[in-house]
């Protein structure tokens, strides 16, 4: 098994910081009137053109960020996971929100009223020179997925989106490979492209010696070759 860094930074947020070592003071109003919910497979957290009346902070599971063209078809931009923020550029900016998010297994998510996130955010000069941070490298990333969608073939997209989802599935204490346990469906959305192209990249990428398949289950072999698939070395 080859292990392999790449600059996840160009295509990760960074929202999971914004709450790091703020005053206690400042976590037990944000705690104060928070609310914890169990979300099911595919339970909708908040929906693209709707307003805002909070943020969301992802405990447990992951959550798919997508857009929905006029068609009805999703293109997933961003992929959650445990103690990352959701839906907090809508309520700074005050507008509705540009996208969706839902949840892509079961998953634990708390819900900060927008007046307790204000008053903080207000009386904080460290949440408010870390909101404007993650929100400005937040601006890159999706600059950069609209420059990986437009520019890369396909394969390229695939071995990148493969290595970004091991990220994401990894846990925190990691004993055995790295098990992508995603749908093929919202896989070839992250990726963008159609399940049957989908298919045959990665019954490729198998034959080549680069992934496993169990089912649903994938395990990169080589992520150093996928890395220079990807055009990232």
């Amino acid at each position: 098994m080859h292990n392999v860094d790449f600059p996840y930074d160009q295509f990760s947020f960074i929202s999971d910081s914004i709450f790091t070592g703020l005053p206690e003071s400042d976590l037990m109003i944000l705690k104060k009137n928070m609310i914890t919910h169990n979300y099911r497979k595919n339970e909708i957290i908040f929906r693209e053109g709707t307003y805002p009346n909070g943020i969301f902070l992802l405990n447990e599971g992951r959550a798919k960020k997508y857009k929905t063209d006029k068609n009805g078809k999703e293109q997933i931009f961003y992929i959650c996971k445990n103690g990352e923020l959701l839906g907090y550029h809508a309520l700074v900016s005050g507008e509705k929100y540009f996208d969706s998010a839902c949840a892509m297994e079961s998953s634990i998510i708390s819900f900060i009223p927008k007046d307790d996130f204000f008053k903080v955010l207000n009386e904080s000069s460290i949440l408010k020179q870390r909101l404007l941070k993650a929100i400005s490298h937040e601006f890159g990333v999706l600059v950069n997925f609209i420059i990986l969608l437009a520019q890369r073939t396909v394969r390229e997209r695939l071995a990148l989106s493969l290595l970004i989802l091991r990220d994401k599935f990894k846990p925190e204490i990691q004993k055995t490979p790295v098990e992508l346990n995603i749908s093929r469906e919202d896989l070839s959305k992250f990726v963008g492209t159609a399940r049957e192209t989908l298919g045959r990249l990665l019954h490729d990428f198998k034959e080549e010696g680069l992934i496993t398949i169990n089912g649903r289950i994938i395990i990169l072999k080589n992520p150093d070759k996928l890395s220079k698939i990807a055009n990232i070395l």
